[in-house]
């Protein structure tokens, strides 16, 4: 799939593969193959980075206070699409990974653990935390460029209840949706939806458990 250029809904240039999740090095090759140029993976200077594995068990979802007055007013305390966005003006509702300072210490226990594992205890208690150093990405940072209302749930139990009210018995459905590069991120999006949509989004391939990244 081509890189596509197109706008959100806030007005910021966004850079677009869909059907993939493209690893760093692919999506600038795919970039620089049909013309663009990204300061943000366009560095020669970049040191071999850290590669910490976060568990997220929660997600949010950001909104202003037009959103939030449509989801206790309108929606009647519920969450909908705001309108059709995207490269194919899709009626979505967008959720973030919520990563706090708990999935930050664990991912950075892991990845001592892995790398040091004859470490002791005593070194393992004296050791001074680093990976908030690493973690400037707007992904992590506690204010959103969305909005100052945030809603925050279990994964496990917004799946769940996706699926009670709009899948009716059967299982809800995880795709590859797209890589989206912005000025300082790169998001990898899944789409969840219902069996009814099989047809529509069809040519989206299913998020298997080893996918990072093809």
């Amino acid at each position: 799939m081509d890189v596509v250029v197109c706008k959100n809904h806030r007005g910021h240039q966004e850079f677009a593969v869909q059907v993939q999740h493209l690893k760093l090095s692919d999506l600038g090759l795919r970039l620089k193959a049909q013309g663009f140029h990204n300061n943000y993976l366009f560095k020669d200077n970049i040191p071999e980075y850290l590669r910490p594995e976060f568990r997220v068990s929660q997600l949010r979802h950001d909104t202003n206070e037009g959103g939030l007055f449509g989801i206790a007013v309108e929606s009647q305390g519920g969450f909908r699409a705001r309108g059709r966005e995207g490269t194919e003006g899709l009626d979505l509702l967008w959720w973030s990974l919520s990563l706090g300072a708990e999935e930050m210490s664990s991912a950075e226990q892991r990845l001592l653990q892995a790398r040091y594992p004859d470490r002791t205890e005593e070194q393992a208690r004296e050791h001074t935390s680093f990976l908030q150093r690493f973690a400037t990405s707007p992904a992590f940072l506690d204010t959103s460029r969305l909005g100052s209302y945030r809603f925050t749930f279990p994964l496990e139990e917004l799946l769940k209840r996706y699926q009670e009210r709009l899948c009716v018995g059967h299982e809800q459905i995880l795709r590859v949706y797209e890589t989206v590069l912005y000025k300082q991120e790169v998001m990898y999006s899944v789409l969840v939806h219902s069996h009814f949509n099989n047809d529509l989004f069809e040519k989206y391939p299913l998020l298997q458990d080893n996918d990072d990244g093809q």
